[in-house]
């Protein structure tokens, strides 16, 4: 039973493949002859041979001359976030307000303390009077005594305990002595921290270091601000540069401060550009080398947008001819060629686009003959 299935099967499979077989298309001429000689061109052309620059392009993205990434000094809860990307903003304007409630406890805090230790230095001030005038005293009635005890008219034991005052009087006012230095010393420290106080409270206000615009928002109301944390990026200068990655092959081939064009086929344009700066290290992943190259002022063009570096690599001879005179049909792609006093179509395989010319890369010789509507 599956012998008898089996050889209609392998019969129909044969019949296929030598349809299939018939249906290839032979390169060179077709054999369309009658329709060649029907065909009436209105423009002819000859095939040219021209030295055309290959191009290696290398991929990049568009970033800011100039950016700030703008981040918080201190830890706290954000309040107001008053700009939004694409908004332009000036040197000094307020971008992102904290909450500075602790900031200011801590200020009033550090503020009481100031005012502690001026009272200590009064205090130790006027502790220092009385123990000048004590000294004072002491010290002439120890004097006296002496010129007494001298003179035989009062006793040792009288010198004795009129030196023990003046001894104390002296270590009193040694001692009111230190106690200002002391109090001196905590209003300096004091208000170092009050100093400290309002430059926290003052990073409660982020302002913007310089003007530019908004190019990217990553905090909201209510989130939490810490140092090292991004919030916003600024642009800070209009100028925008590509940067893009070439291979390790081809970067002897760039020179810095040379021009090369850009390609930015989102808006269809393509720039001249300088090269700026190359990054002296391939990426060990890539095997490729960041080239940054300065763009012109270009309406359209944006920081993240997708762009070409156009690096001339060799010369080599081509094949050009009109677009125009390019047939589809399908996915196969013709033109008529002038073969003696008749048209014959040839089947051909085309390239890059240059201007209103195309590439041949396969069906054509050179110096033909072609004819188009």
């Amino acid at each position: 039973m599956k012998k008898k299935f089996l050889f209609p099967l392998l019969l129909f499979i044969f019949l296929i493949g030598f349809a299939c077989e018939n249906d290839k298309i032979q390169p060179g001429f077709s054999e369309d002859g009658d329709a060649g000689k029907q065909f009436n061109p209105e423009n002819i052309a000859t095939v040219e041979k021209q030295d055309v620059t290959r191009i290696y392009e290398a991929v990049g993205t568009i970033r800011p001359l100039t950016e700030s990434m703008i981040e918080s000094q201190v830890s706290a809860q954000v309040i107001k976030v008053l700009h939004v990307p694409g908004t332009a903003v000036k040197k000094g304007e307020l971008l992102i307000q904290l909450d500075a409630r602790r900031l200011t406890a801590q200020l009033k805090q550090a503020q009481e303390g100031l005012n502690v230790a001026k009272n200590q230095l009064k205090q130790a001030q006027k502790s220092m009077d009385e123990a000048k005038a004590g000294l004072d005293q002491t010290m002439a009635a120890y004097n006296r005594t002496q010129k007494l005890f001298k003179s035989a008219i009062v006793t040792s034991q009288k010198l004795e305990i009129d030196k023990s005052a003046f001894l104390q009087a002296k270590a009193r006012l040694e001692k009111s002595q230190e106690a200002e230095k002391s109090a001196k010393a905590s209003i300096r420290n004091a208000e170092e921290i009050v100093k400290e106080g309002r430059i926290a409270l003052g990073y409660s206000q982020i302002i913007a270091p310089a003007a530019g615009v908004v190019a990217k928002r990553m905090i909201d109301p209510g989130d939490i601000a810490v140092p090292g944390k991004p919030l916003l990026i600024i642009q800070t200068s209009g100028a925008l540069r590509l940067e893009a990655n070439v291979r390790e092959g081809l970067i002897s081939r760039v020179i810095i401060g040379n021009e090369y064009r850009i390609l930015i086929k989102t808006i269809g344009k393509t720039v001249q550009s300088r090269v700026e700066e190359i990054v002296p290290y391939a990426d060990p992943a890539t095997r490729t080398f960041l080239v940054k190259a300065t763009l012109p002022e270009t309406p359209g063009i944006y920081p993240g947008m997708f762009g070409r570096l156009l690096i001339p690599v060799e010369k080599k001879q081509t094949l050009l001819i009109p677009q125009n005179a390019v047939i589809q049909v399908g996915q196969l792609e013709l033109v008529y060629v002038k073969n003696n006093d008749t048209w014959q179509s040839v089947y051909i395989k085309t390239g890059k686009k240059l201007g209103d010319k195309i590439e041949v890369l396969a069906g054509l010789t050179g110096n033909e003959t072609i004819g188009y509507k």
